[in-house]
């Protein structure tokens, strides 16, 4: 049986501004109606898998647990890193767990964030490469390149074997001229970061080349604790890991590496540019999601969160539009997005990290509006779900329910309120906030005061571990 291994860490900078710091590009859904995270679990269907491990960081956990859970794959499966360290560490606490169920498994690795059109193929693909792992071969799935693309980095082959070729060497991304070099001799594959391994020939192979890491990932997943569907390692132990991807640490080095080909229409959707290729495109080229019109317009990718967005005579664009930023570029330049991201971020602007919609394992805010003194947000509580018991030094809340039934606790003292019906939080009271019922929870809440930061917020209780 298969351990598929879904690494969901990074931040997606180069598809800002729907992809940010606090909600990623793997949370959304870009490539199709599902997020690019559920598209990837979707895939393994027809595959001989046990649950999925899925690997995140700490800020994006309730994410990762709430899209899980709404296909029925949350499992206390879903391994915590204290801080990123790169894909060798995060493999090695993948197999780690995976050999407390089976010595031998086998570990399929992917990326919460690629797309692959050719699902089917996908799977037989893995399937074929079974064997080779089975004996103990460290297998890479290359990617039978379309063209000479100089984003990717490459697998040369070797000798053939089984399904697969020996690794000859792996490269660096290339220069134009090399990259049309590789594509002519037909030996060259793109290096998707997609594996197929025995968890302990992995761990084994670690430990030969980087003792350091094996150690640091093995104390760490040793202290583990559970909570809540989240497996914990212990924070100093893994802070002491070398960062290190798996291609440097063992790839690179081992002499059990294997590369078997794949032609099932993948991508690794790494700025808008490569979005636009891989999605469904009008009669002129123009890719559309949202309310979007054009005329006279060619080759396009528009975007349109939660407005109308129109073109007249451009060609080549990137328009993305959401509730709070809009991005303009060409699609050749659309690599830039990141340097656009780090000014953002130099500017201590917050449309770098978070969008004006925020997710909440409670539910979800979005900010309406706010000026001198005052902000007002839209809040949605789930079913069953309680904000932390709270206090705030310097702003007053007032909240309206719009629908569905708010248990308000100020002081300790309980009421419902129900909807049209509104009720007042002074400063420094200790209050909290539930729906018991068995719909959504929707409210205004409008904040007064003289700082209203996220920061302002004193948690005395919290069933989410915050407090």
């Amino acid at each position: 049986m298969i351990f598929p291994v879904i690494m969901a860490g990074g931040n997606g900078t180069r598809l800002w501004p729907m992809s940010r710091q606090a909600y990623p590009k793997q949370f959304l859904p870009l490539a199709g109606e599902r997020s690019m995270l559920q598209e990837t679990i979707a895939r393994l269907d027809g595959l001989d898998v046990a649950e999925s491990l899925l690997i995140c960081n700490e800020d994006h956990r309730f994410l990762a647990a709430e899209q899980l859970r709404q296909m029925g794959h949350l499992n206390h499966n879903i391994i915590l890193e204290p801080a990123g360290r790169n894909t060798a560490p995060a493999i090695a606490l993948a197999a780690l767990t995976a050999q407390q169920k089976k010595q031998d498994a086998l570990l399929l690795v992917l990326a919460a964030d690629h797309a692959i059109a050719d699902a089917p193929e996908f799977r037989e693909v893995v399937t074929s490469s079974i064997p080779l792992a089975e004996k103990g071969e460290l297998v890479t799935f290359g990617i039978v390149p379309t063209h000479a693309e100089t984003g990717y980095g490459y697998i040369r082959r070797g000798e053939a074997q089984a399904s697969g070729f020996t690794v000859a060497e792996f490269v660096e991304k290339p220069e134009q001229d090399a990259a049309d070099t590789y594509i002519q001799s037909g030996d060259y594959y793109w290096n998707s970061g997609m594996f197929l391994f025995r968890a302990d020939k992995y761990l084994e192979e670690l430990k030969e080349y980087r003792p350091d890491i094996y150690q640091a990932c093995e104390a760490a997943y040793a202290a583990r604790s559970g909570d809540l569907d989240f497996v914990r390692v212990n924070h100093e132990a893994f802070l002491s890991c070398p960062s290190e991807s798996v291609d440097y640490a063992v790839m690179e080095r081992t002499c059990k590496a294997v590369v078997v080909p794949l032609s099932a229409g993948w991508s690794d959707v790494g700025s808008w540019s490569s979005l636009w290729q891989i999605a469904e495109k009008d009669e002129n080229g123009n890719a559309n999601k949202g309310d979007v019109l054009h005329h006279n317009a060619r080759n396009n990718l528009v975007m349109a969160e939660n407005a109308l967005v129109t073109t007249v005579g451009v060609e080549n664009l990137v328009i993305v539009q959401s509730k709070d930023a809009v991005l303009v570029a060409h699609k050749d330049e659309v690599q830039g997005v990141k340097h656009l991201v780090d000014t953002l971020k130099s500017k201590g602007r917050s449309e770098y990290k978070l969008h004006r919609e925020v997710y909440r394992p409670w539910g979800k805010y979005d900010s309406v509006d706010s000026g001198q003194r005052y902000q007002v947000k839209r809040i949605t509580v789930k079913p069953g779900e309680k904000l932390s018991v709270q206090m705030h030094h310097h702003r007053a809340e007032h909240w309206i329910v719009v629908s569905g039934t708010a248990e308000v606790t100020i002081d300790g003292k309980q009421e419902l309120i129900t909807e049209n019906e509104s009720v007042y939080i002074p400063v420094g009271k200790v209050h909290a906030l539930e729906n018991p019922g068995r719909i959504p929870l929707e409210l205004i809440e409008v904040q007064s005061g003289s700082y209203l930061g996220e920061d302002d917020i004193v948690r005395f209780e919290d069933r989410y571990g915050r407090a």
